[in-house]
């Protein structure tokens, strides 16, 4: 690729999706610094954000798709030229690109990227897939598909272990019947929400106000990033369930004058700034953690525009906490992140089951550590930004299990309904033994990522 076609919109989608598939970036990191060095703003840089969102949110049905056109396996596909296939794909299934457009243009950069022989096959395959319409396609797909579980997997583009994940969380609410709505806001861009750290910033007079979070809104016009350059620090953009997540932990119960909090897996820090805002309004104290010095930098920016001083340690998160010290302690798990598909899309490609096993006995040794640091009456929030059951209630079980007589689980459910805006549909469960307390969050139903909140206080 030439550097000058390294400057177009579909040039930097091309380049983001062979970062992403070659070299294992992660485009919500990587696309934004593409379109700087492009120079790309406005509707190109729109243009861009959708071509490689909407192409990785949608991979497994264009692969599907490009497979059936070109006769052969996606496997059996030179990666360079499939990457530009399936932009292609999108542009002619799920954008109003005219045909002659996207498959002139998806051959001259399969041309560009591979070779002459390389873009007459393209453009064979291009030719193939733009004889159907996207519901054709998918129709198709259905006929094709072994199971119920396949027929999701090809319409809506989640790996079947997903599905199946999905599924168990919803059941566990009585709610198995959303499953299709789900999955299909997990392939809708999610607008962005902004959060003004309370006590230190307010909503512009001109913001739409977030349905729950009392912090929450979002830019009535213009560009967020132009809000968030002005306000020193004080307003970040930030999902509503994030927002909502740390919230639950300083407004569980009333604060109480020189308290101690802890933010034990801190990166990248959004949680961490809500809660020093809310920390300096009522005289507490905050400290974080983050085990990754990288990330650690990410915590202390993040906390900047807070006047208060927040040390940030950079130890393991299972012997960092001590014991009976904290009076309040997040535990923000590293997890899935199958709750947060819709803005990290490639990452429903890369995790696969095997992953949960590793992630839950992590999740289960720090939250264990964070129960040893609490001082009587303590409360910790065990969030993950994931739905699996194995990663949310299954964990939090375990624990009571594990401490007998020690803790209590309090009704996240009714304090994430307390502290909302608006009433809530957060939906009781009996998933995992977790008794209902917890609140999930969910993309379909509330519009945010599907965070999982719970949370538990030592008597």
């Amino acid at each position: 690729m030439s550097a000058a076609s390294g400057r177009t919109p579909r040039w930097v989608a091309y380049d983001v999706l062979r970062a992403v598939h070659s070299s294992d970036a992660y485009a919500n990191l990587l696309l934004p610094r593409s379109l700087v060095r492009a120079g790309l703003s406005g509707p190109d840089a729109a243009l861009a954000t959708e071509l490689t969102y909407g192409t990785l949110r949608r991979e497994g049905t264009y692969d599907a798709i490009i497979a059936d056109a070109a006769g052969r396996p996606v496997s059996a596909i030179d990666p360079a030229v499939l990457d530009a296939l399936r932009l292609g794909a999108h542009q002619l299934l799920a954008m109003r690109t005219p045909t002659h457009a996207a498959v002139n243009e998806t051959v001259r950069q399969v041309r560009m990227a591979a070779g002459t022989s390389a873009s007459g096959f393209a453009n064979a395959v291009l030719r193939r897939v733009s004889e159907r319409s996207r519901e054709e396609w998918l129709e198709r797909l259905d006929a094709s598909a072994r199971s119920d579980d396949e027929r999701l997997a090809l319409r809506y583009a989640h790996p079947v272990w997903v599905i199946r994940a999905f599924r168990r969380a919803l059941a566990a609410e009585g709610r198995a019947d959303e499953l299709d709505a789900l999955l299909e806001a997990d392939n809708v861009s999610p607008i962005v929400t902004l959060a003004a750290l309370p006590g230190l910033a307010e909503r512009p007079e001109d913001a739409v106000a977030t349905p729950y979070s009392p912090i929450g809104f979002r830019s009535g016009g213009g560009d967020p990033g132009t809000v968030v350059a002005a306000s020193d620090g004080r307003v970040r953009v930030q999902d509503e369930g994030s927002q909502l997540a740390a919230l639950a932990l300083s407004r569980a119960v009333p604060v109480q004058e020189g308290e101690v909090w802890l933010d034990l897996c801190a990166a990248p820090g959004g949680k961490t700034a809500v809660l020093a805002a809310e920390a300096l309004a009522h005289g507490a104290r905050l400290e974080a953690n983050e085990v990754s010095p990288a990330r650690a930098g990410l915590v202390r920016d993040s906390v900047a525009g807070v006047p208060l001083q927040v040390p940030v340690s950079e130890e393991d998160g299972r012997t960092r906490a001590g014991r009976g010290r904290y009076d309040r302690i997040l535990v923000d798990a590293p997890c899935t992140g199958l709750g947060a598909l819709r803005r990290r899309p490639e990452a429903r490609w890369r995790k696969q089951p095997a992953d949960v096993p590793a992630l839950a006995a992590l999740q289960s040794e720090l939250l264990d550590a964070a129960v040893e640091a609490l001082a009587p009456g303590g409360i910790v929030a065990y969030v993950t930004c994931s739905p699996h059951l194995a990663e949310t209630a299954g964990i939090v079980a375990e624990t009571l299990r594990t401490h007998p007589g020690e803790l209590e689980e309090l009704d996240a459910r009714a304090v994430v309904a307390r502290i909302s805006d608006a009433p809530i549909d957060l939906a009781a469960g009996d998933g995992e033994g977790a008794g209902g307390a917890r609140a999930q969050l969910w993309p379909h139903r509330h519009g945010t990522d599907a965070m999982s909140i719970s949370l538990l206080r030592r008597r």
